[in-house]
């Protein structure tokens, strides 16, 4: 349990990756939100039975990786904490997919082709999602969202979700470790005391709530949350929009592992 409220409390750091300074985090917000959503789009867009095609989107994030330097092990943490559900969601599929295929002289199921295809695809759509959070911020991404007209509602919602995650969290902490000292012999939370502890936790979590509230309203709050100065789209920004789409698109349409065995092929005959 220590080891969940750590990853979840830990969220805090992808804002500390945002304040660095690296090419990546100069481009604009908003360029960087589009750029996902076209990854992430043309990603999901392939068949379920096309893994191979799939292995040079790898580029983006490798490369996204090593020019803004974030640091590899806080984004690898965080996809090994949401891979065990999609883990969960494909791991039927051999079940549901029992046709066979022969791919070099084995016999495989197409639903373990299709685990696989699901299991891909969502180690690339999360590690884009994570990036651009941790090469952005919260506060950019929500400015970049109201600029492509997501209403206020939404936007102020995943913001104060966002921030309050790791207080919700950090009420948990001190309620279990308040719990661990006053029974030192008891491994977790008993059974018996998961009603009062949830009920414990709602009271406090409406009074924290109220106090965050209040605090906001104190200083100003009526309603918009101010993100700070926005930022105008520049030229490099246009090109880093314009190669990245042109390099997803070219993968989209042709087949370029096919291409490279081709080509290799060649030269070894």
């Amino acid at each position: 349990m220590s080891g969940i409220i750590n990853s979840l409390y830990n969220m805090r750091h992808m804002d500390d990756l945002a304040r660095r300074e690296s090419p990546i985090h100069s481009i604009h917000p908003l360029i960087k939100l589009i750029t996902t959503i076209v990854f992430i789009v043309v990603v999901m867009s392939f068949g379920r039975y096309e893994i191979v095609r799939l292995l040079p989107f790898f580029l983006y994030p490798v490369i996204i990786i090593a020019i803004s330097d974030v640091p590899k092990a806080p984004i690898f943490k965080r996809i090994l904490f949401v891979e065990p559900f999609i883990i969960g969601i494909g791991i039927l599929n051999p079940m549901f997919d029992s046709q066979t295929i022969h791919i070099g002289g084995i016999v495989l199921s197409r639903g373990w082709i299709t685990f696989g295809s699901i299991f891909v695809k969502s180690l690339l759509t999360i590690t884009a999602a994570l990036l651009l959070i941790a090469t952005t911020g919260i506060d950019r991404l929500a400015e970049a969202l109201r600029m492509l007209r997501v209403p206020r509602i939404f936007v102020l919602q995943l913001l104060l979700t966002y921030r309050y995650i790791s207080v919700l969290t950090d009420e948990v902490g001190r309620m279990t470790r308040a719990y661990t000292l006053r029974a030192p012999q008891q491994k977790g939370i008993h059974r018996k005391a998961w009603a009062s502890f949830a009920g414990q936790l709602l009271i406090r979590t409406f009074d924290r709530a109220q106090r965050v509230y209040h605090a906001m309203c104190a200083r100003g709050f009526a309603g918009e949350y101010n993100t700070g100065n926005a930022f105008s789209v520049r030229l490099r920004d246009c090109i880093y929009l314009v190669c990245w789409t042109l390099f997803f698109v070219i993968v989209r349409i042709l087949d370029i592992p096919v291409l490279i065995g081709s080509m290799i092929t060649g030269v070894v005959l």
